[in-house]
């Protein structure tokens, strides 16, 4: 995943394309470049590896002047991150440059043929090609047409790509091509704006233009875009988008960084969620598109889904299974995608969760289902993403743009929409009752004020991470749903803070894991009120006898676990034993981030990850 933005109209260039790579860092901070037109009809560029400021540093003194240009900042797939294989890339003659989000798949074979036709390369890295082969076409069939060059070249690639182009012989125009990856427009009177990602054009323009598979587009000076389609055909009616935010929201507001920003949302976003969902006949989801009759046949569900997405899928099936009584497979989509044998019936229903709505593999893995006859239902925070627009329906989790890399809010909130789906299917199936179905929504109402209760306890959560000082691995316990809460809590402390840490259901740690136990070994052991209670108390004890250091998450007043625990997160009371992984999640991400910090590392950028995995 790679961030690219492109200006051209009548203001300098360079301010807004710094200002949206620094927005877009989170997509990758690798490397980081930048290319402007200048005046005397030449591309000028500075590019280098590191973060957007190392790059602000050098374009101080590099009098980049100019009202078009280009900028990128890399998550490396192919070459190590390094000046040369930083973009943009440009073409023999220098005269062509283009950024890259994507991966060509056939690029050896491409830049084999690119090689023995003359063309010679300046990096390693798989996007190069593009500008070569820009150039073949410009030369030859294209015969100086900017938009028919580009359309020529990317007709010979595989992959993906969301692409931005810059000629210094077309001065003023960017011409832009999408598949597969995301790719956004604005249209203003100072000109016109292109972004991977609608946060760098919050603030530009309250509707833009979102590139379909296969589409291009030219940009100009003047404001006007004109999107095509494959064959070069005009589009009448490109896809528009409004956005739904200020700029304010991708801004940190006071607070030191985005992860602690986007933890202190969470309750917000979850009310926000709440609004208007439970009508006079129960749960409205209007977005899943079926009706009461298919709803009430569906008879197995598959969830499909990466990384925090795949843990919440977890919990979507213990939701499911418990309040509609319908089998739930979960999926990693990296193993679905290879999967011989994938079990369906005529009335099974893919989920899909992503928080992105870009994430390559859920997106080929919800292909795949589809093939199989499946209807796909999305949960996902990105209007107008790939997933929302190739799904059957969409439930929108409204979080607002989540800028740490780690997901905070979009976990929690993709939990919420998660319960709204196994209610709708309960209450399609008649496994609960309109007043049961009503008793958990006003359960569900109850959490933002849970969740802001733990939020003033930070203060727990930094004390407790002083266990993990001198720690070079640590456990995460927990029973029943509580196991996928140890799950994400584990997998945050390994993406900000690098220390490895493993989530075991409590009772397993007796077939293999208890013997990693020694004195000082950090365990944090989810053990709420609950039907599991006793049995993690056993387990807990377990850790304890071998010397471990136990830091327990338990209700309010559990006085069985803070006689024994050398720090306790405390949580209030939750209701339904299912919710509390909602309310926990949020002392184990703080926990993470004190941790992180403590370390000394940035946990808004933790290192090797990008917000979304756009390639498989």
């Amino acid at each position: 995943m790679c961030g690219i933005v492109g200006y051209t109209g009548n203001h300098q260039a360079q301010p807004f394309l710094l200002d949206g790579l620094a927005s877009l860092e989170y997509r990758g901070y690798d490397s980081a470049g930048i290319e402007v037109l200048s005046p005397d009809g030449s591309l000028h560029g500075v590019k280098c590896s590191g973060r957007v400021e190392i790059l602000a540093q050098r374009c101080a003194t590099a009098n980049l002047v100019g009202t078009s240009g280009i900028a990128h900042t890399r998550w490396a797939t192919h070459g190590a991150p390094s000046d040369r294989n930083a973009h943009p890339h440009t073409d023999c003659s220098g005269r062509i440059a283009i950024v890259h989000n994507g991966i060509i798949e056939n690029f050896r074979q491409l830049r084999s043929q690119l090689i023995a036709a003359g063309h010679e390369f300046k990096s390693d890295t798989d996007s190069e090609v593009i500008a070569h082969l820009i150039e073949d076409s410009w030369n030859g069939p294209a015969k100086g047409n900017l938009l028919e060059a580009v359309r020529i070249a990317v007709s010979r690639c595989e992959g993906s790509w969301a692409l931005a182009v810059l000629c210094a012989d077309m001065p003023g125009q960017i011409v832009c091509a999408r598949r597969r990856s995301p790719l956004v427009i604005a249209t203003t009177a100072n000109g016109c704006y292109v972004s991977s990602d609608i946060t760098a054009l919050a603030g530009k323009a309250k509707e833009v233009i979102q590139l379909d598979d296969g589409q291009l587009a030219i940009l100009s000076p003047q404001g006007t875009c004109s999107v095509f389609d494959e064959d070069g055909n005009s589009v009448n009616s490109p896809t528009t988008m409004t956005v739904d935010w200020d700029a304010s929201a991708a801004t940190l507001g006071g607070y030191p960084d985005f992860m602690a920003k986007e933890i202190a949302e969470q309750p917000e976003a979850i009310r926000r969620l709440l609004q208007n969902r439970l009508g006079k006949h129960g749960i409205e989801l209007d977005e899943l598109t079926l009706t009461k009759e298919e709803m009430a046949a569906i008879d197995k569900v598959y969830v499909v889904a990466c990384g925090t997405s795949y843990h919440v899928g977890l919990i979507a099936r213990d939701f499911i299974e418990n309040w509609a009584k319908v089998p739930v497979v979960v999926e990693q989509a990296s193993e679905l995608n290879y999967k011989e044998s994938v079990l369906v019936t005529p009335n099974t229903l893919c989920v899909i969760i992503t928080q992105s709505g870009e994430t390559a593999d859920t997106l080929t893995a919800a292909r795949r289902m589809r093939g199989l006859g499946c209807k796909i239902f999305a949960i996902t925070n990105v209007l107008g993403s790939t997933a929302a627009r190739e799904s059957d329906g969409t439930l929108y989790i409204q979080a607002g743009p989540e800028v740490c890399v780690c997901s905070t809010k979009a976990y929690t909130a993709q939990m919420v929409g998660a319960a709204f789906l196994a209610l709708r299917l309960a209450q399609a199936r008649g496994t609960m009752t309109r007043e049961e179905v009503e008793k958990k929504f006003h359960e569900l109402e109850t959490v933002p004020n849970l969740i802001d209760q733990v939020l003033q306890r930070s203060w727990q959560d930094k004390e407790a991470s002083r266990a993990f000082r001198r720690a070079h691995s640590s456990l995460f316990l927990g029973r029943g749903v509580n196991s996928t809460a140890a799950a994400e809590g584990a997998l945050k402390l390994k993406e900000i803070s690098y220390l490895h840490a493993e989530a075991y259901a409590a009772g397993e740690m007796k077939h293999g894991p208890i013997a990693l136990l020694e004195p000082g070994f950090p365990v944090v052991a989810i053990v709420p009120q609950g039907h599991v209670h006793d049995k993690t108390i056993s387990n807990i004890q377990e850790c304890i006898a071998r010397g471990a250091t136990v830091i327990g998450v338990a209700t309010d007043g559990d006085e069985d676990v803070a006689t024994i625990c050398s720090n306790v997160l405390w949580v209030p009371p939750v209701t339904d034993e299912f919710l509390v992984p909602l309310v926990v999640a949020v002392h184990l991400q703080m926990l993470a981030r004190y941790v992180a910090i403590d370390r000394g590392y940035d946990v808004d950028k933790p290192r090797n990850l990008a917000k979304s995995v756009t390639v498989e």
